[in-house]
């Protein structure tokens, strides 16, 4: 594993399969203390089990982690503690002030032979790796700029007028549940369709997909799956954790 320095030649060969993981956060909605991504699942760092997560996928053969700019030291050896399968090559370089920067210092670690790069976020630890498969194999078998996993909303959403300081808010109209999905990580893109969506689309953006809509770019969605959530508040952590017991048990995870 290797920091600052390029991937090397073989880390992806042609058409090769390239995972971004943006890691510069602090995480305040967990609490105090480490960057959300250091924090532990399992007595394991969640970005450890994210980097587990890509290198499953036998089509991942090189994941960029994009660490706090102050912390790239530290990153690279916590990986370090806890390598990837040999197939798999892992990059640490230093992130920027937003997410869309980090993801964009991520890209630019990519050697050129990436021509399918999936963005992932470190605090989704637990994806499985059907989901990761079924990503790539949207992007370069059936042809798709952009895919991302997706599932159906269990609640119905209201849209509202924002008030703010727990001030009531007057309901402006309930969208047609079927045609909603709650989206997911990783999401998958041609390179270059990325590259443009990161030199072309500013201002406040969400995630990657959200960048290539404004391009008028089509994206499209695969099922996701729920245990794909995303770790954000305590009570997530303590989900995850359930999980993660469950898969010791049943798969010997």
């Amino acid at each position: 594993m290797s920091d600052a320095a390029p991937p090397s030649p073989q880390a992806a060969g042609a058409g090769g399969t390239a995972a971004v993981i943006p890691a510069a956060g602090r995480g305040v909605r967990l609490g105090p203390g480490a960057p959300k991504a250091l924090r532990t699942l399992g007595g394991i760092p969640m970005l450890v089990h994210a980097v587990r997560a890509m290198s499953a996928s036998r089509a991942v053969s090189l994941v960029v982690v994009v660490a706090p700019p102050d912390d790239v030291a530290g990153v690279r050896t916590l990986l370090d503690e806890y390598p990837a399968p040999e197939r798999t090559e892992v990059v640490v370089v230093a992130g920027g002030a937003t997410r869309q920067e980090s993801v964009r210092l991520g890209l630019e670690a990519l050697p050129g032979t990436v021509t399918t790069v999936l963005v992932h976020d470190a605090a989704r630890p637990l994806v499985p790796v059907d989901t990761v498969d079924a990503v790539i194999e949207a992007v370069r078998d059936g042809g798709a700029p952009a895919v991302v996993p997706a599932v159906p909303l269990a609640d119905t959403v209201k849209e509202v007028e924002p008030r703010g300081g727990g001030a009531p808010e007057p309901v402006l109209g309930t969208p047609a549940r079927s045609r909603l999905r709650a989206v997911q990580t990783p999401q998958g893109f041609h390179r270059g369709t990325l590259l443009r969506a990161h030199a072309e689309v500013t201002g406040e953006v969400t995630d990657d997909a959200g960048m290539v809509e404004r391009l008028g770019v089509p994206v499209v969605a695969v099922p996701g799956h729920e245990e794909a959530f995303k770790v954000t508040r305590p009570l997530d952590l303590v989900l995850a954790e359930a999980v993660l017991a469950r898969r010791r048990v049943n798969d010997g995870f």
